[in-house]
């Protein structure tokens, strides 16, 4: 039976609904490569026609491009059709010339990102967002890359204690006005995810490859708080950023790196299960996460139309319950997982 793209389903406690299949939009950005602007636009087109009407995006992804490129497109389309999230965390300054910037990536526009998880910062953020979306709502506000990976243990501590007074107040400010819908964090750990959700009223958490077809390292403890809680989970990076669409060939990347060989070996043996029931891995792969009660969203994101039509088309499929069986039987999935099609 597969799932309906453009079904709908509530986004935690927040009176708001978003379809299974969204659209994540770093790669519009131009980071993992060069996107023509025509192109860029098709890919958005080409997802709302499929049915997707949740979009993500930050100021991060490109230093403003995904943003400016995904507002051109949607405000073509009637506003109260689709949802738009977005990130506070950085605010974007021009480059100036013949100066040199730590730790600026390839590809995007000219402009340097500063980390600021204060009130004021925040709200910096999201005036800034506006302007390049060019429109006058945005439906969910995330707070960016607050966790261990990005920044180190003892960074991370001292970012998680402004966020918990500047920035998490000024999205609470912002919900209770009516101003913004959902309000929560987008990360790719665990832990931060279990600290805010225990600290703050979250409505939403936009998770990053911690729980797909690879690993399931979210569902013993954050997934069944997310339920108690009332929390949506938007699932990004449902391919681990590329493995479990392209299988364990070469140039095939795990958290955006070459795979280590215990990734590559486990992505072959659910590649191998997945062939011999007729299913694509990234069908697999795209399903697996909406069958559990806390995920609202899926959005792998993508570099043309027609990786939008595959995956729309992967998400359609039907998956026979057998498959889902044997994953379990040779301990790929985690027993207590959820599975598509189960009563």
């Amino acid at each position: 039976m597969g799932y309906d793209p453009g079904a709908r389903r509530q986004l935690g406690s927040a009176p708001l609904e978003v379809t299974c299949l969204g659209l994540g939009c770093g790669p519009l950005g131009g980071f993992r490569r060069t996107i023509a602007e025509d192109e860029a636009f098709g890919i958005v087109a080409a997802a709302y026609d499929a049915g997707a009407r949740l979009f993500d995006t930050s100021p991060l992804y490109g230093y403003g491009r995904s943003e400016l490129r995904l507002g051109q497109v949607l405000r073509q389309r009637p506003r109260e059709s689709f949802a738009v999230s977005t990130k506070v965390g950085r605010w974007l300054t021009p480059r100036r010339s013949g100066r040199t910037y730590q730790g600026l990536r390839e590809g995007g526009l000219d402009f340097v990102p500063t980390y600021d998880l204060s009130y004021d910062g925040v709200m910096r953020a999201i005036e800034q967002s506006h302007c390049r979306l060019g429109l006058a709502a945005i439906d969910v506000l995330l707070i960016h890359d607050i966790d261990i990976y990005t920044h180190g243990r003892e960074r991370f501590e001292a970012y998680y204690r402004e966020a918990i007074e500047g920035a998490w107040p000024a999205l609470d400010e912002l919900r209770r006005a009516g101003l913004v819908k959902a309000v929560g964090i987008g990360v790719n750990e665990v832990e931060p995810c279990l600290r805010f959700a225990r600290d703050a009223d979250l409505d939403c958490i936009l998770l990053a490859g911690r729980y797909t077809l690879l690993e399931q390292g979210a569902l013993d403890e954050l997934l069944p708080l997310c339920v108690d809680k009332e929390i949506g989970i938007v699932l990004g990076g449902p391919f681990n950023s590329g493995v479990l669409a392209q299988g364990a060939i070469d140039g095939a990347t795990y958290n955006s790196r070459p795979p280590p060989p215990a990734v590559l070996e486990r992505v072959r043996a659910l590649d191998a299960v997945c062939r011999r029931h007729g299913v694509p891995l990234a069908a697999a792969a795209l399903q697996f996460p909406l069958a559990h009660p806390a995920v609202s969203s899926v959005i792998p994101g993508a570099l043309s139309r027609a990786e939008v039509l595959d995956n729309a088309r992967a998400l359609r499929l039907e998956i026979p319950a057998a498959l889902w069986s044997e994953l379990k039987a040779m301990e790929l999935l985690h027993p207590a997982a959820p599975v598509p099609g189960a009563a």
